[in-house]
C-alpha cells in the first residue's frame, strides 16, 4: 500500500466525524517511542492509516534521541503499544540510520518503501517481514461516527405591524328638552256683564314661541392604547436523525483457542464480533 492510499491521522482530527478525543480510543500521537533495549528514541509525531477503516499502517517517528533531527516511519507490526509509550523492541540505532528520512511535504515513494523494508527485514523471508510489519497490535484504534450538530442562523420571517380604522355602531343616549304649552282656564263665577261686546267681533289670537334642544354630533379621537415592538429569543429543542456508523472488533479464532473469558472453542473457524 503506497502511501497516495493512506492518510494521516492528524487529518482525522480535523473530520467532525471521528472523535479522536474519546478516552476509549487509542491515539499514538505524542506518544514516547522506544527502541531496543527499551532506550527511548523519541516521540510518535504522526501515523499514517487507512482513510476508510482508520486502521494504522505506519508509526511516524521522530528519532530525535538516537538523531539530532530525522523522522521515519515504521511498520505498525514493529511496534508495541503500551501505557508509557511505543516500544520498538527490534528497532535498533544503526537500522533508523539506514532508514529512509521522511518528510511531510514529500511523498513515501515506492523506493523508500523498498530501501526500509530491506533494512528492517533483515535475515527473513519477504513474507514473514509482510507478516509481521502490518499485523497490527495488540491495542488498536477503533473509530466510530458521531453526530456533530452546528448552528447557523438565517431569516425565518418577517413581522409587518401598521393600523386600520375599523367602523362600529356606537349608541349614545343624551337628555334633551323642549317646551311645551300649558294652557290653564279658569271658570268666572260672578258673572262679569261686559258692555257693548257683540259676540264674534274684535277676534283675537296669541302667539307663544316653543324651543326646544337638539343634540349636536361631532367626533373627537383619544389614545386608547400604546403598542411597543421589540424581538426575544425562544428555545426550542428539534430531533435529528441520521445514520453513523462504528467500527467493531473482528476477532478470527481458529482452532483450540481461548478467549477472555475462559470459554474454549474447539471449532474449525469462528468469528464474532466484540
Amino acid at each position: 500500500m503506497t502511501q497516495a492510499s493512506l492518510i494521516r491521522l492528524s487529518e482525522l482530527n480535523n473530520d467532525a466525524q471521528y472523535n479522536l478525543n474519546d478516552t476509549s480510543m487509542y491515539n499514538p500521537v505524542g506518544a514516547a517511542a522506544y527502541g531496543v533495549n527499551g532506550d527511548k528514541i523519541g516521540t510518535v509525531r504522526d501515523a499514517l492509516v487507512e482513510p476508510e477503516t482508520g486502521r494504522i499502517r505506519y508509526f511516524l517517528v521522530d528519532v530525535g534521541g538516537w538523531f539530532s533531527s530525522k523522522e521515519v516511519l515504521v511498520p505498525v507490526g514493529y511496534g508495541r503499544v503500551d501505557d508509557s509509550g511505543v516500544y520498538f523492541d527490534s528497532l535498533t540505532k544503526d537500522q533508523v540510520k539506514d532508514m529512509s528520512e521522511y518528510r511531510a511535504d514529500q511523498a513515501y515513494s515506492s523506493e523508500m518503501m523498498d530501501t526500509d523494508e530491506r533494512v528492517l527485514r533483515g535475515n527473513q523471508s519477504q513474507e514473514e517481514y509482510h507478516q509481521r510489519a502490518y499485523q497490527t497490535p495488540d491495542r488498536l484504534q477503533l473509530l466510530e461516527e458521531r453526530l456533530v450538530v452546528n448552528k447557523d442562523r438565517f431569516k425565518a420571517g418577517s413581522v409587518q405591524i401598521g393600523k386600520r380604522i375599523e367602523t362600529r355602531q356606537e349608541t349614545v343616549s343624551v337628555p334633551l328638552q323642549r317646551e311645551e304649552v300649558v294652557i290653564e282656564r279658569h271658570a268666572v263665577t260672578d258673572g262679569r256683564a261686559v258692555e257693548g261686546a257683540v259676540l264674534g267681533e274684535g277676534h283675537q289670537t296669541m302667539s307663544v314661541d316653543l324651543e326646544a334642544e337638539r343634540a349636536n354630533i361631532s367626533k373627537q379621537a383619544y389614545v386608547t392604547e400604546e403598542v411597543s415592538v421589540g424581538k426575544r429569543a425562544v428555545t426550542e429543542t428539534q430531533q435529528v436523525t441520521e445514520t453513523v456508523g462504528r467500527e467493531v472488533l473482528d476477532v478470527n479464532q481458529t482452532g483450540d483457542v481461548r478467549t477472555t473469558e475462559g470459554t474454549a472453542l474447539t471449532d474449525d473457524t469462528t468469528k464474532r464480533n466484540i
